[in-house]
């Protein structure tokens, strides 16, 4: 599979965005980045039930559309790529495997587990592209991201509900770290304006930027190091799901009439957020 990837690494590496770009021209693909957590209580974990027609009878669909829908978006783009890999099609594999790749590392964003996503409701706006942006711009460098090896998933929902409630319990840590360096920062150095191509904008500085990621601790690292092995991880289980095909012998091979119909009507739903029930093999 490494080599597989690795050779494909420039499609992934340029699709990896392609389900940002995606909500500029489909206004239901917006819901499949988060997962409002905190609309459903103190321990939402406990009360929201993991598979989607029991959460939609519980909450209704709309609820669950408007406050997002992360880890079904994961688990539906999961049981693509197995599609993929039994078509043996090169294309569809690439486009599922990023696609797939970019809902798994949204989940892994603490600020994507809350209605406070940009820290809009504390008095803290601009903390969403400072804590997923302006910090690994900065420090990732320095990371390690060596992981190890991917390891099989048996229960893909479980674990992309798993993934969500452990970003979930580092939200307060994100919001009040930033709170507490706010007060004893001078203010007049917590920004800078930087050149971005011809244009110059406004920025959190360095100094501050420093001081946060120190306080964080390495969450960051931690959760970029997370996402990397998870990303891996499902791209290995729907391989094995499959029936782990050989990688080495597979060309693009179109699906059948009755697959591509059968994958249409599932992606169109799936935009559509009406529903999440994987159609397994």
């Amino acid at each position: 599979m490494a080599g597989f990837y690795k050779s494909n690494i420039e499609f992934i590496t340029e699709h990896a965005i392609s389900a940002d770009k995606k909500r500029y021209v489909d206004s239901t693909e917006a819901l499949h980045h988060f997962f409002n957590a905190d609309h459903y209580g103190k321990q939402p974990f406990r009360d929201m039930p993991q598979h989607w027609v029991d959460a939609a009878a519980k909450y209704s669909s709309d609820t669950l559309n408007k406050y997002g829908t992360v880890p079904w978006a994961i688990t539906s783009n999961y049981y693509w790529l197995v599609k993929a890999f039994k078509a043996h099609d090169t294309t569809a594999i690439l486009k599922s495997s990023a696609n797939l790749g970019h809902y798994i590392s949204d989940a892994h964003v603490p600020l994507h587990l809350t209605k406070n996503y940009d820290g809009q409701l504390t008095n803290q706006p601009g903390l969403h592209a400072f804590w997923e942006s302006r910090l690994p711009e900065l420090f990732s460098n320095s990371y390690n991201y060596n992981v190890g090896r991917a390891r099989y998933i048996p229960n893909p929902l479980a674990e992309a509900f798993k993934i969500c409630r452990s970003s979930f319990k580092e939200i307060d840590t994100v919001l009040r770290m930033e709170r507490i360096l706010n007060k004893t920062f001078p203010a007049d150095k917590k920004y800078a304006m930087e050149q971005r191509g011809n244009r110059t904008v406004k920025v959190y500085s360095v100094e501050y930027s420093r001081a946060y990621h120190k306080m964080m601790k390495g969450m960051v690292q931690r959760k970029m190091r997370s996402s990397i092995l998870s990303v891996g991880s499902f791209w290995f289980s729907a391989w094995v799901d499959a029936g782990q095909p050989d990688l080495s012998k597979l060309i693009k091979t179109p699906m059948t009439k009755i697959e591509s119909q059968k994958l249409n009507k599932e992606e169109a739903l799936f935009r559509a957020g009406k529903v999440f029930v994987p159609a397994t093999d």
